[in-house]
């Protein structure tokens, strides 16, 4: 469903918001990855409208944290959580993400007296008809009347927002020579491992395409890449021209997607696939050893291959073309779509 400026138009007329931004709260219980799902969705919401975005994080007291989440209470939440027994006026859109945002999402609508649309990203797996809308990766399999699924989840990643980051750590990418190999190694998972012996065998297939080229390296690693692995992985590919980032100052990923010239990605991460197959740039799939049958990651690199985003890793650096992937606007669209008057 498209969503037209006359859409917004009336849409802002009827909730009262022509002389006022969207007002949007974003939930979650803070870590980056978890958040930036949500965020990512506000942020292309507000280029689609005028907006004004506040990130709320919601932490559980140790006692109460694994309590099913029809148990948990706001008494029950950590300090340094916004207080929802405070609120004097409720936003216009809730966008929420992650288990931790569950018990308070179910409730939002009756709390704000139906003023308050709620949308939650990934398959809340508990009270789906509690949520104006759940926007779902397809891989999940969800459905129903309230789902938008979509390929990948939502994220932060534009073609500006790249660009904007690129000059802060020009002077350590701009002299390496082309192409640019930008790795983003993840970790172990309930899916998926990187023992040492295969991170090694990882390093050795990068580190021969990437010479074979003539190119240089841009590297990252998430919070969960094993020490072991990592320390494998850096010694064999330190010596190639590029840069492995230590995980100190800045993060430097955008500025490495936006520089690199191919992304290579470890199967274990929806998120990175997904972030990485907007960039228009190819996508080449590491594997790691698996811990179970791949399910919804197999789901999600075959919708990637079939929309000519991504391959597996064969150890060359063949080029392609295809369009960016723009899941994250199409499901703004779909939010301000819902929006309108029903």
């Amino acid at each position: 469903m498209e969503v037209t400026s006359a859409d917004i138009e009336v849409e802002g007329r009827a909730r009262g918001t022509t002389a006022r931004p969207l007002s949007i709260w974003v939930v979650s219980d803070g870590r980056t990855g978890i958040q930036n799902q949500a965020l990512g969705l506000a942020e292309a919401v507000a280029r689609l409208t005028p907006a004004e975005i506040e990130i709320k994080q919601v932490r559980w007291r140790p006692a109460f944290n694994r309590l099913p989440s029809a148990l948990k209470s706001p008494a029950m939440l950590a300090p340094g959580s916004f207080d929802l027994r405070t609120v004097a006026k409720w936003p216009d859109l809730w966008i929420a993400t992650g288990r931790a945002s569950l018990p308070l999402s179910a409730r939002v609508r009756d709390w704000s007296g139906g003023r308050t649309f709620v949308v939650q990203t990934q398959d809340p797996r508990w009270c789906n008809d509690r949520y104006d809308l759940i926007v779902a990766p397809a891989h999940d399999d969800l459905s129903g009347s309230n789902v938008l699924s979509i390929t990948g989840s939502p994220h932060r990643i534009t073609p500006q927002r790249l660009a904007e980051a690129a000059p802060a750590f020009a002077a350590r990418i701009a002299p390496l020579p082309h192409p640019r190999v930008a790795v983003m190694v993840g970790g172990a998972s309930a899916a998926f491992d990187l023992p040492p012996d295969h991170a090694a065998d990882l390093a050795e297939r990068i580190a021969k395409a990437v010479s074979a080229a003539n190119g240089s390296l841009l590297l990252t690693y998430s919070r969960r890449t094993p020490e072991a692995a990592k320390a494998v992985m850096s010694d064999r590919l330190s010596a190639l021209p590029g840069w492995i980032w230590d995980g100190k100052g800045d993060n430097p990923l955008f500025a490495m997607l936006d520089a690199a010239d191919h992304i290579l990605v470890t199967e274990d991460s929806a998120n990175m696939a997904a972030e990485a197959a907007s960039t228009g740039k190819p996508v080449h799939v590491l594997r790691m050893i698996a811990k179970k049958a791949p399910g919804k990651f197999a789901r999600l690199h075959a919708d990637l291959q079939a929309r000519g985003a991504a391959r597996p890793f064969d150890g060359a650096l063949t080029p392609w073309t295809y369009a960016p992937l723009n899941e994250t606007e199409r499901a703004a669209r779909a939010v301000l779509a819902a929006l309108k008057p029903r």
